[in-house]
C-alpha cells in the first residue's frame, strides 16, 4: 500500500518490531499460583486497504505476533489478526485470534494523529466482544480485554494489556497483564 497516511494512527506501526523486555503476569497452573514470565517477542504489520463496507471505508494492518521465554525455540504465545482504522468514525479496532480458542474484536476512539489509544472488548458485547471455546468459558473465561498502545518520542512503541479472567481456581476476577517496549527492526 503506497498511501500510508490513510492508516491514521496505525501508519507508524507498519514494519517489523521486536521487544526483549516483555513481562507476563499470569496464573501458572503447574505452580497453582500467580507468577511473572519474562519474554521476547516479534510483531509484523503489513498495510492493506481500502476495505469498503457499504459507506464505511477501512484501512488496516495484517499482523502476526509470537512470544518466547528466554532462548526457547517454540513460542509460548502467538496471535494473528488485523488492526483497522475507520477515519470517518475516528475509531481504531483490533481483531485477533489466539490458538487457545479465543477471538477478540476490540476497539476505541482515536484521532488520525494519535500517539496513544486504547481498545477494549467485553464478553457478551455484540460490538466489541470476546468469543471463546467451551473449555475456556468454563475454566478461564475472558470477561474483559483492554490494550493501550503508545508511540514514544524515541521511535519505540509501548503496549499494556489487561485480560480480565474469571478462573475456576480463583475466587476473584484475575487481571492477566502483559507489557513490552517494542523497537522497529524493519520497515
Amino acid at each position: 500500500m503506497d498511501d500510508l497516511d490513510k492508516l491514521g494512527p496505525l501508519a507508524a506501526l507498519v514494519g517489523t518490531w521486536e521487544g526483549e523486555g516483555g513481562l507476563d503476569v499470569s496464573f501458572h497452573h503447574e505452580d497453582g499460583e500467580v507468577g511473572d514470565t519474562q519474554y521476547r517477542e516479534r510483531l509484523t504489520f503489513s498495510a492493506f486497504g481500502p476495505v469498503d463496507n457499504g459507506t464505511q471505508c477501512l484501512y488496516g494492518l495484517d499482523y502476526r505476533m509470537a512470544a518466547w521465554r528466554g532462548d526457547e525455540v517454540d513460542p509460548f504465545h502467538t496471535e494473528v489478526g488485523y488492526w483497522l482504522w475507520d477515519a470517518e468514525a475516528g475509531r481504531v479496532m483490533r481483531c485477533f485470534m489466539v490458538p487457545r480458542g479465543t477471538v477478540v474484536l476490540a476497539g476505541g476512539p482515536a484521532t488520525a494523529d494519535a500517539r496513544s489509544f486504547t481498545m477494549t472488548a467485553d464478553l457478551g458485547s455484540q460490538q466489541f466482544g470476546v468469543l471463546e471455546n467451551p473449555y475456556l468459558a468454563a475454566n478461564a473465561s475472558t470477561v474483559r480485554y483492554e490494550c493501550t498502545i503508545t508511540l514514544n518520542d524515541d521511535g519505540s512503541m509501548t503496549y499494556e494489556e489487561d485480560t480480565v479472567l474469571r478462573m475456576k481456581e480463583l475466587e476473584d476476577l484475575f487481571h492477566h497483564t502483559d507489557r513490552n517496549v517494542m523497537r522497529k527492526v524493519e520497515g
